[in-house]
């Protein structure tokens, strides 16, 4: 079985076909969020501490930590900061230590900007998840080698040169190429992790019978693990979340092992446990039954950060007691 290794310094994520799905946790990211880049801007890394331990605390198994901030005022009065590979590399290495210092779950380093990756892989505790490399030929010389150079495993976006292609052969062949170029550089399959791009269903009524075909190809032929943007599929669409709910367990079903995806979201979350109890990695529905108690406490007015935050402190509580009396 393909297994994907992520670690922090002291936790180890595992993606792979027996496991429980993976999930991964979008909101630190300034791309769209003009508030959350105006605090970067101002050196105000509150937000991002709330949303890292918010995530954690809702079930998010790894955090995305993406450094694409546009700083509107800086970038006035100095030029050099409408350049990301000046603006990114810095600020990715100051998000990655803040967040290390508070939590200890793995991180996913997210850009576009190489000197941002490796700023990244340098600041990173263990072996972080490196997003992303493209099939365009110049993406991959920049990025493969650093994969290689500091053996971590890396997201496969399935397009190249002549952008993201509708047809999903296409796609597939993207991957592969990505595969294949990966390996000349020494890196196995296990350390690819294929994003086949969900297209929006509003938009392509198809997309969603494409990804799953996609995704089975991709476990099937190439033997790789596979995540995506989860909210991708319902963009533009009204209720996303009841969207985003129906998706998930679908796609877990076709073999994908992993998304990038809001876990503060309950409907969510609660439709990713139950397809994990389903598919046979719950073993005794034991992560269900901790998950119902968090459902119980919504119910009872907490919001789902508070009541997810207190089912682990509780479990903490009980490992640590017994550990004690080991």
């Amino acid at each position: 079985m393909t297994r994907t290794i992520i670690e922090s310094k002291t936790k180890t994520v595992v993606i792979g076909f027996d496991e429980p799905f993976c999930v991964i946790g979008e909101r630190i990211n300034p791309t769209g969020r003009k508030k959350l880049a105006a605090e970067l801007e101002l050196g105000d890394f509150s937000t991002v501490e709330r949303d890292a331990l918010e995530q954690v605390a809702c079930g998010a198994m790894v955090l995305d930590v993406n450094s694409g901030a546009v700083f509107t005022n800086k970038m006035a009065e100095d030029p050099r900061y409408a350049d990301n590979n000046f603006v990114e590399p810095p600020l990715m290495r100051e998000l990655i230590l803040r967040i290390q210092a508070i939590t200890d779950v793995p991180l996913c380093i997210d850009s576009s900007v190489p000197g941002a990756l490796e700023e990244g892989l340098k600041a990173c505790e263990g072996r972080p998840l490196l997003n992303s490399v493209t099939g365009e030929e110049e993406r991959m010389e920049l990025v493969l080698p650093l994969v290689k150079k500091y053996n971590v495993p890396v997201v496969a976006i399935s397009n190249d040169d002549t952008g993201i292609s509708e047809d999903p052969d296409v796609r597939f062949a993207v991957a592969k190429k990505i595969v294949e170029r990966a390996a000349d550089f020494g890196i196995p399959a296990h350390d690819i992790v294929v994003d086949p791009l969900v297209m929006p269903v509003g938009a392509m009524g198809t997309a969603g019978q494409q990804v799953f075909a996609l995704v089975r190809r991709l476990r099937d032929e190439l033997g790789v693990n596979t995540t995506c943007g989860a909210s991708n599929i319902s963009f533009g669409l009204p209720h996303r979340h009841g969207i985003n709910a129906a998706f998930l367990p679908m796609a877990i079903t076709a073999g994908m092992t992993s998304a990038i995806m809001n876990p503060v979201r309950l409907q969510e979350m609660e439709a990713i446990r139950a397809a994990n109890f389903l598919m046979n990695h719950d073993p005794n529905g034991g992560e269900w039954i901790r998950f119902a108690k968090v459902l119980e406490a919504v119910q009872a007015g907490a919001s789902f950060a508070e009541a997810s935050a207190a089912a682990s402190s509780a479990a903490s509580g009980r490992r640590g007691g017994r550990k004690s009396r080991g």
